[in-house]
Parts: C-alpha cells; sequence; structure tokens
C-alpha cells in the first residue's frame, strides 16, 4: 500500500503557549555554539509563502509526492509546467532581514553551523556558508537514469524553447517553486528529457515522500552532537526529517529555542517558543548583541 507523508498535524491542548521574551534567544546566541534549523517560516518575507500557518499553501496546494512524478507522465508535465511558471517569481527571490541576520551571527562567531529544510538558496544568497540543504535544491535538476546534474537556468531555457507562448496567469507560488495550476491551464506543456540520455529529469530536491539522502542526515546529526544549543527557525517541524533533530538535541541536553509563530510540533522539547515575526525578531536580537548585519553597525 502506497502512504501518503504526513503533511498536518494538530497542535495539542497542552503545549506550553508561546511568548514575545527574546531574552533567552539573545542569551544563547551570545554564548555561541548555536546551530540553526530554518524552515519556509523565514523565507515567507521573501514572498515566498509558508508551507503551514495562516494563508500556508497546504490549505490549497499539495506538493508533489515522489511516487507521483516518478510513476506518472502526466503527473511530471503538471510538476514541470507548474514550476516553470514559479521558477520565475522563485528564482528571483531575494534575501530578507531574516536570512541576513542568520548570516551576520555565522560572521560574529555565534553559529556552529546552519541547517535548512527550505529549498531557495537564501540563506547562502544572504552569505552565510557551509549551509546543509536539507532537501535539496531548486536551483539545480539531476537525471533519475544516468544521474546528469546541471543547472536550474539551462533547463529553464529549454523549456522556454519547447513551450513558446506558455505563459498562463499565476495565482500562488508555493514554498517548492511550484505554481498553482488548473489542468487546463497546462494543456499540452511539453515536457524535455535529460540531454545526456533522454531520461527523466527531477529537481534536485527532496519531494514528499522520498527518504532524505543517509548521508545529509548523518552530516545534521554530527552538527547537532557537536552544538552547544539548536535554534529553530520557521519551522513547524511537521515532519520528521527536521523534527529528529530537535529530538537529538532535547536528548543530549542541549537546550532548544524556536522561533515560529505557530506552535510547532517540537514545542514540547523546548526551553521557549517565541512568537514573533522571524525578520524584526532576529534584527532584533543582532541590536541587542551588537552585532552588525549587512556590514552596518547595529543601531
Amino acid at each position: 500500500m502506497r502512504m501518503r507523508p504526513t503533511l498536518h498535524w494538530t497542535p495539542p491542548s497542552d503545549l506550553p503557549p508561546g511568548t514575545v521574551d527574546l531574552r533567552p534567544v539573545v542569551e544563547a546566541v551570545r554564548a555561541g555554539g548555536v546551530l540553526v534549523l530554518s524552515g519556509a517560516g523565514i523565507s515567507t518575507e521573501s514572498g515566498i509563502p509558508a508551507y503551514r500557518g495562516e494563508g500556508g499553501s497546504l490549505s490549497r496546494h499539495t506538493p508533489m509526492t515522489y511516487q507521483d512524478f516518478t510513476s506518472s507522465p502526466r503527473a511530471r508535465q503538471r510538476y514541470w509546467a507548474r514550476s516553470h511558471l514559479g521558477w520565475r517569481t522563485f528564482g528571483r527571490a531575494l534575501p530578507n532581514a531574516g536570512h541576513r541576520a542568520v548570516a551576520a551571527f555565522a560572521r560574529h562567531g555565534a553559529l556552529s553551523g546552519v541547517i535548512t529544510q527550505n529549498v531557495d538558496g537564501l540563506h547562502q544568497a544572504a552569505g552565510s556558508e557551509g549551509v546543509v540543504d536539507l532537501h535539496g535544491r531548486l536551483d539545480r535538476v539531476v537525471c533519475l537514469s544516468c544521474g546528469a546534474a546541471g543547472p536550474r537556468r539551462d533547463l529553464a531555457v529549454r523549456l522556454e524553447a519547447a513551450n513558446a507562448g506558455f505563459a498562463p496567469t499565476v495565482a500562488e507560488i508555493n514554498p517548492d517553486g511550484d505554481a498553482d495550476l488548473t489542468d487546463d491551464q497546462v494543456g499540452d506543456f511539453r515536457v524535455v528529457p535529460c540531454a545526456d540520455c533522454g531520461g527523466v529529469l527531477k529537481p534536485d530536491v527532496v519531494f514528499f515522500g522520498e527518504p532524505v539522502p543517509v548521508h545529509r542526515i548523518e552530516r545534521c546529526r554530527q552538527l547537532v552532537g557537536e552544538a552547544s544549543s539548536l535554534l529553530v527557525l520557521g519551522s513547524s517541524l511537521t515532519v520528521m526529517s527536521g523534527l529528529r533533530f530537535v529530538r537529538q538535541a532535547a536528548q543530549a541536553d542541549k537546550r532548544v529555542f524556536i522561533i515560529n509563530r505557530d506552535p510547532t510540533r517540537g514545542d514540547q522539547f523546548a526551553v521557549t517558543r517565541v512568537a514573533l515575526p522571524l525578520g524584526s525578531a532576529l534584527t532584533a536580537i543582532a541590536e541587542q548583541l551588537d552585532i552588525a548585519v549587512d556590514g552596518q553597525p547595529a543601531a
């Protein structure tokens, strides 16, 4: 039987409430050795919506699963039509204050590493180095037959050439770069094969229902083991790919801090959950610690 991935989580009634007190997070960053684990919520201020929470894309959109993508040519056609349009917006997204603050914390020596569940590359664009892209990167594609990999921009050029005039109106862009289109809008969109072997091309990201590569999980486990504390930014922690590291940190008696406006599946393991917008919260932390963001002195 094919199992559907976990997309939704209902918070229990006994979770501790969120706070607006940033002091515990400030002290953790001051002490250093903080490992950041970020989710879709850190990129919402860059125009990329979150999966969950108010206005989250899961309220109107079911993400492509690995099983559907690999088993159905029609599913691949829908995916690439939607992703091709979504990439025009997604690929132009710029880092926001939250990404820039994380990069500033790293330059200041306060972080031991950054793990992101996002596929947008915005941490790197903001200047963070050594980021572990837990779910891969949307700006790369890979062939499922021969393993050839290449930049998404090259595929975009080929798709444009194969689908001249394809420009339906896009209602929404989702966190995975997928645009909302009806089947009628998808029409007879042409999917292009691998230029090397003619095989099936897939974005170099982990779809729902697809396992995260083992070597990536082990690298993240190592980072958790080396960190003094774990700071979760903008993730509901609904799926196990991120929650496992929160559990690991808690089991090792490392302090877990969460900044997320809505309750998360990891709240029970956390010292505190700060329910504030990420950009302003992280900028405020930088100001309290006199950490320069974007090369400018803290106010």
